[in-house]
């Protein structure tokens, strides 16, 4: 299993991310309704694996198969779907990678994702905290990222707590 890295903010994750996104817009056209930096690479000052994450959320779920093609049809790796109408791909982007999550309107996973993202960007000592977690779990996994992944949960899931008695 290849080590789970951990780095420090990187200020150049923002241009990278709007240099994915114009690709993507110009790819897909007409049937993107948005697309959204999410992860811990969206979140300034926040520790991250040094891979950018993305939400492409699509006009209608109709568009969907459409939307995967044009994707595959121009060298992105095809992970399946994810749950809920939810297609993971991946490609190395100038030396670093990226993540793209492709879905359709209304999906809870990615308003959960936002909501997440949003709650870190404004509360920096949850964001602080989060990050030490991250970097314990990449030393004890071991390279496992279903341990790694499962570790975040329970952090994650009170984080959205805590932001749904915001609003």
């Amino acid at each position: 299993m290849r080590a789970i890295k951990v780095v420090d903010y990187d200020p150049s994750w923002p241009r990278r991310f709007a240099e994915i996104s114009a690709e993507i817009s110009v790819l897909l056209g007409d049937v993107v309704f948005s697309i959204d930096h999410i992860g811990s690479t969206s979140v300034p000052g926040l520790a991250a694996k040094p891979k950018i994450d993305l939400d492409v959320v699509t006009i209608s779920d109709g568009i969907l198969p459409t939307a995967v093609d044009m994707l595959r049809a121009a060298d992105f790796v095809f992970h399946g779907d994810r749950g809920e109408k939810r297609w993971a791909f991946t490609r190395d982007h100038d030396g670093y990678g990226f993540k793209l999550y492709l879905c359709g309107p209304n999906k809870r996973a990615h308003r959960e994702r936002l909501v997440f993202r949003d709650y870190l960007r404004d509360h920096p000592d949850r964001a602080t905290a989060y990050a030490e977690l991250k970097r314990r779990l990449a030393v004890e996994a071991d390279g496992d990222r279903g341990l790694y992944t499962g570790g975040k949960t329970a952090v994650v899931g009170e984080t959205l707590r805590l932001a749904s008695l915001m609003t």
